[in-house]
């Protein structure tokens, strides 16, 4: 049996350049090159989530009730939305990196042969008494305490952090104001808004989806890595009761890392399918996509949602990684700019002069289907990942250090493109998605062994680009990024430029490569395939295949036949017109989140059990249990 092709059907999520489905994220990375039309469609979206402009009836308007077109949404607030989505400063709502609240240490003692006294409340006191204070009952509720000798105390300080910048959402977007979110720490709020984005964009209503397959063919493969380290999540639970307060129940439940898969389940999906949260370091969102691909090309599952959500731009996760020198510092940056006034805007630096990463917020899903469902529902083909390969570094020195085992990711990815395509489009239409982290470390690991794996393939002027110059490095979902600009440019022809350098260091290697700090127009037809790469603290590399629209199109004609490639072509247009109706909707700030707590609970007993099959309740289909003959040679 020939394996199912894995095809993407729907993407969405966010990120710092807005929301990803239909290419709205993309476009804003590559504004400078988008027509009037998209350019302004673009500007008017971000600005409905930001909150500049209102929507009543369908139509724009001021918030004094101005009616508003998309020329003059571009000519009034075009330059107040272009500042306020990508890498930036770090906006003080978010954390205020001037005035960073830490607590300082200090030691008091009274004055030689008097002991220094305070009045408490009798319920405040320390259990048990230090040893050298006395206390005197004033009333029922009130003491005086005496400090017979020195005493050390935590007070509170301010300070400025070293690092402020970071790839934040678009300034007044919050994904928990849009369902009721309960507490939830900003990463799951992210996951929620996110997957709801790539499930819409499908045009296909998810119960049609179920109705289709059995109940454990669909997966879901998503995390994150550093769990959920804000006030609702670990951070406070960690906090807690070294502010004086209570752990809640919710807290440790939350922070987990397995929690975004858990909530689509729960709370999305309504999921009894497979399900896992695979963590890779950086690598993360490419890990779940391995896990994913494999799913479907078994035939374990024939629809997948794979993603990541990251919510990291918080001062302990800036202190810890800047601890590391990992991020581009105000004063690096302010060194390579040779200027005091530093452009926060160009913090990430992939490949060129650069000092660190710079941290960021994402969410980024794609929904998977094998080809034959893809073409039963009709459903809209945006690419397709015949392959993702993970490989470790072997023995290493440093946790941290760059290593062997992405050689091996990306010579595998493009030997498996070459078989599959052919020599000449690898050579003539193929380009990279760099992990490009904007470390001078990575600048010359990653360009030198792609220079050689080009080399190795003959591959000549191989173009290579680097989302995270826009958006930052969003930890777990930074291969995600990748991935969903990789499908911007199959759709407009544009290779993304590295516009924060100015040209690529002096240490890069380019004999074989093409670094461009401007967009590069090619026709769609051009594009074949991009090669994502991505490393990962602690020797976590991975490099997925990733093929273009039209390149899936032209297999599956082959596989399927003109005559139900045709058939198929004809449901399309039903699927991609519900598509554009979700498209219009969420861009008047209508996003339809999916959140579905407490509802449609599943009587356990009420499942069916036979020997051949379980029937669960709202599910159309049985769970057919399947023959397995993997070791029947081994038995009598």
């Amino acid at each position: 049996m020939k394996s199912r092709l894995p095809v993407i059907v729907g993407f969405g999520g966010y990120n710092a350049a807005g929301r990803s489905s239909f290419h709205h994220g993309f476009r804003r990375t590559v504004i400078e090159s988008m027509d009037i039309r998209a350019r302004q469609e673009t500007l008017a979206g971000l600005a409905v989530m930001m909150k500049l402009v209102q929507v009543l009836d369908g139509a724009y308007q001021t918030a004094d009730g101005t009616p508003l077109s998309l020329a003059e949404i571009d000519s009034r607030f075009a330059e107040q939305i272009l500042a306020s989505t990508l890498v930036r400063r770090i906006e003080k709502q978010h954390l205020d990196v001037d005035a960073a609240h830490w607590q300082k240490n200090i030691s008091v003692s009274g004055v030689p042969g008097t002991p220094l006294s305070f009045i408490s409340n009798r319920k405040q006191l320390p259990e048990p008494l230090p040893a050298n204070w006395s206390v005197e009952e004033l009333n029922a509720t009130e003491v005086r305490v005496s400090l017979h000798d020195n005493c050390d105390f935590k007070v509170d300080s301010y300070r400025a952090l070293p690092v402020k910048s970071a790839g934040q959402l678009p300034s007044g977007f919050e994904p928990s104001e849009h369902y009721n979110s309960r507490f939830h720490p900003r990463g799951l709020s992210m996951a929620i808004v996110g997957v709801t984005d790539a499930l819409r964009s499908t045009g296909l209503p998810w119960q049609s989806i179920v109705d289709r397959v059995q109940p454990d063919e669909v997966a879901v493969f998503a995390s994150c890595i550093m769990s959920q380290l804000d006030e609702n999540g670990f951070g406070g639970m960690m906090q807690s009761r070294l502010k004086g307060g209570r752990v809640t129940a919710k807290q440790l439940a939350l922070g987990l890392n397995s929690m975004p898969a858990d909530f689509i389940n729960a709370y999305v999906l309504g999921s009894v399918g497979s399900t896992g949260a695979i963590t890779g370091a950086c690598a993360t969102f490419l890990y779940n996509l391995q896990k994913g691909i494999e799913q479907i090309t078994a035939g374990k599952a024939r629809v997948v949602i794979v993603g990541s959500s990251e919510a990291p731009v918080n001062q302990e996760c800036i202190e810890g990684y800047g601890a590391m020198g990992a991020l581009a510092t105000e004063e690096g940056l302010r060194q390579i700019e040779g200027n005091q006034q530093v452009d926060f805007r160009r913090a990430s630096r992939p490949f060129g002069d650069n000092c660190g990463f710079t941290l960021a917020e994402a969410c980024q899903f794609v929904v998977l289907m094998d080809d034959e469902l893809a073409l039963e529902l009709g459903a809209d083909i945006h690419g397709a990942v015949p392959d993702v390969f993970v490989n470790a570094d072997g023995f290493k020195k440093s946790i941290s250090a760059p290593g062997p085992g992405n050689y091996l990711t990306m010579a595998k990815a493009v030997a498996s493109a070459v078989q599959l395509l052919g020599s000449d489009a690898v050579r003539q239409r193929s380009f990279v998605q760099a992990h490009g982290s904007s470390t001078p470390a990575n600048r010359v690991t990653e360009s030198e062994l792609l220079d050689r794996i080009a080399a190795a393939f003959a591959i000549e002027q191989w173009p290579v680009t680097a989302v995270k110059a826009f958006v930052g490095h969003s930890l777990a979902t930074a291969s995600g990024d990748q991935v969903i600009s990789a499908l911007g440019s199959f759709k407009y022809g544009i290779i993304p430029g590295i516009k924060t350098i100015d040209a690529p260091a002096d240490d890069v290697f380019q004999q074989h490569l093409c670094f461009a700090t401007a967009d590069r127009q090619r026709e769609p037809q051009q594009l074949d395939v991009c090669f994502i790469n991505s490393k990962g603290f602690g020797g976590n590399n991975a490099s997925a295949v990733v093929l273009a629209p039209h390149v899936v199109d032209k297999m599956l004609r082959k596989r399927h036949g003109e005559a139900a490639f045709d058939a198929y072509c004809s449901r399309r247009e039903q699927t991609r017109a519900a598509a554009r109706a979700y498209d219009e909707q969420a861009m008047l700030g209508q996003l339809e989140i999916i959140y579905n707590f407490g509802r449609d609970l599943i009587d356990d007993q009420a499942i069916e059990l036979g020997t051949e099959q379980i029937k669960v309740p709202g599910f159309a289909q049985p769970l057919v249990f399947k023959k397995d003959e993997r070791f029947s040679d081994m038995l009598d």
